[in-house]
């Protein structure tokens, strides 16, 4: 969840920490820190509760370094505050550590080893950097003591650490487990992140950690070993994303700049996997595995979840194959009865979601193949499946998800088209999945244009209102409780997505007058049925808000949808419900992009 930085090497250490910690802030903004040293015995650490802005005032002028570590929190042990800010730093003074993650058996830890210490935080961290420093205290060098604390760090805990010593002021201390960190590489310095995105102004060569590595990072070197103290050589990756792609430019909020580029997306999507003749550009090896199944399931969390019931229509209609879908935290503990040959999928738009990783490592023991579908590269989902399909959906910074959403699903369509068009199934030979989504990002691109009517529904309809729903029935139902998560998520509506035949078994008692019930009707078997279900809550006051395919609306109904294949319908009912979200969260005064309580990438269970 929270976000790390680190750089050894740089006079402007102070300005790179703090340019990444602003890329990183949508993994956390409870609370922020940095600490940087100048390698002449100068050091300076510096702390805040709130955003990286907060911090930005509480760093004066005299504040420099060439060597440092920087951190955005999502508090999980202690309230924000600064006192729980990070880096925490050792007890002695020596030693400055910052963490992502979660350590299991911290207070069993503090019990057994530190009861002398006097803490100052309420957090695991601290723990940490406590018992780094006691062995160092007994002996051990910054290393050993490093790799002695990992070794008392339990199997339930994940972490990524960032450690600088003040008496090696020119060098950082990496380890990772579960939870995701690179090395950036420079000329002449190095620099550590929770997502590449943070340093791409820095540099756009970096080097995958693996679970249980010691990393020693120094300005001219990475040098890099497992536990027992073999050394590894791993060569760096390239990254092409821009910069510039992960700015707002002239939008005001990252949401709505991810809206607009949905249209984007599905093409970026057709040109990477749909050849000219039509052909789908997805490797048969995978394709063939796919179809061996006897049963597929994905596996996904909150946004990509929902993704992942739109798939499981995709899958089932054009491929004949059984398709399950999960939410990752549930399967992770108690899996279902498997069918004797699975296909396992996983959703991620980050590629590090610590739940499905979960799941992913019990799947890769029990021997079953998998495809991770992403939307970051070298992500630890997308290293540790069998196989990976990118979204090319670019960067996406605001915490609610949208263009990964859309994204995912439109992939799963053209996965879904392939497998099936190899068993010679006349549904799929008869979807033309190239053509369809372009005519699905025409009508996104109609949508967005139109966006100003949306927003007056927003102030109308939804800017004072407690709670709301929205219902619809099959796929309409599926798109109905990603829509409610995305009111709720930014706009702390009380919201939820409900089947619309299932009002009348109870959830119609909330109904009261002027209550907002949003209405998706794409689904021509079932219009006429949540029509029906409309008129029961209308009777008890409620207000009503049509979002309809144009071959299905009536007359008054607000919201009408560019004609698009059945399949896709959710590609375009979605959009709206994006933008009523945004607006309402606006018209409130909200942070659109940084809701409370939430990060974007859930990197603890």
């Amino acid at each position: 969840m929270c976000g790390i930085v680190g750089v050894t090497g740089k006079e402007n250490a102070v300005d790179i920490l703090l340019n990444g910690l602003g890329r990183l802030e949508y993994r956390g903004y409870d609370s922020a820190g940095i600490y940087v040293n100048d390698q002449n015995g100068k050091e300076y650490l510096v702390k805040e509760k709130g955003r990286i802005a907060d911090l930005k005032k509480e760093i004066t002028p005299d504040v420099h370094g060439t060597t440092g570590i920087g951190h955005t929190r999502w508090a999980t042990h202690g309230v924000p505050s600064k006192e729980n800010a990070h880096p925490h730093v050792s007890a002695d003074g020596r030693y400055y550590l910052v963490h992502n993650g979660v350590i299991g058996n911290f207070a069993q830890l503090k019990k057994e080893y530190l009861e002398d210490v006097t803490f100052v935080s309420d957090t695991d961290t601290e723990v940490i950097v406590q018992l780094i420093a006691k062995f160092a205290r007994k002996g051990l060098s910054t290393k050993e003591a490093f790799k002695k604390t990992l070794t008392l760090i339990d199997d339930s805990s994940s972490y990524s650490f960032l450690l600088v010593d003040h008496e090696e002021p020119d060098t950082l201390y990496v380890a990772k487990n579960k939870s995701p960190l690179l090395i950036g590489v420079g000329d002449g310095f190095n620099v550590v992140c929770s997502d590449a995105i943070a340093m791409l102004d820095q540099t756009h060569d970096f080097v995958e950690l693996v679970d249980g590595e010691i990393v020693v990072v120094k300005p001219e070197s990475v040098t890099i070993e497992n536990m027992e103290g073999n050394q590894i050589n791993r060569k760096p990756f390239h990254v092409d994303t821009d910069a510039s792609e992960a700015e707002k430019g002239a939008y005001p909020y990252y949401m709505l700049k991810e809206i607009d580029e949905q249209p984007g997306v599905m093409r970026n999507l057709i040109e990477h996997y749909i050849a000219e003749d039509g052909s789908i550009k997805i490797d048969e090896e995978l394709l063939k595995r796919l179809n061996q199944a006897q049963r597929l399931y994905i596996v996904a969390a909150g946004t990509s979840y929902h993704a992942g019931l739109v798939g499981k229509e995709l899958f089932e209609r054009l491929t004949n194959i059984p398709t399950e879908v999960h939410v990752a935290s549930e399967f992770a503990y108690n899996p279902p009865l498997l069918a004797e040959h699975p296909f396992f999928i996983f959703l991620t738009q980050s590629g590090e979601t610590a739940d499905s990783r979960q799941v992913l490592s019990q799947v890769n023991e029990w021997g079953y193949p998998s495809l991770t579908i992403t939307n970051v590269a070298n992500s630890t989902l997308s290293r540790e499946a069998t196989y990976t399909l990118l979204l090319y959906a670019g960067p996406e910074i605001a915490v609610a998800s949208t263009k990964a959403y859309t994204g995912q699903i439109a992939l799963e369509a053209i996965l879904a088209k392939a497998m099936g068009k190899l068993k010679n199934i006349d549904k799929a030979e008869n979807f033309n999945v190239a053509k369809e989504l372009t005519f699905v990002a025409n009508g996104m691109q109609a949508l967005v244009d139109g966006k100003s009517e949306i927003k007056e529904i927003a102030e109308d309809v939804l800017a004072t209102t407690r709670n709301a729903f929205y219902i619809g029935r099959s796929i309409d139902y599926d798109i109905a409780q990603e829509a409610a998560l995305k009111l709720k998520e930014v706009s702390y509506v009380q919201t939820e997505g409900f089947a619309s035949g299932e009002l009348k078994h109870g959830t119609i008692a909330l109904i009261e007058k002027d209550t907002p019930v949003i209405a998706i009707i794409t689904d021509e078997k079932t219009a006429k049925h949540t029509r029906s279900n409309t008129q029961e809550v209308l009777a008890r006051g409620a207000r009503v808000i049509y979002i309809a395919s144009r071959q299905l609306a009536v007359a008054g109904d607000q919201i009408i949808l560019p004609e698009v294949h059945p399949l896709l319908t959710p590609l375009l009912a979605i959009i709206p419900c994006q933008l009523l979200a945004y607006y309402t969260s606006l018209q409130r005064g909200y942070d659109v992009d940084k809701p409370r309580n939430l990060a974007k990438s859930v990197t603890v269970e």
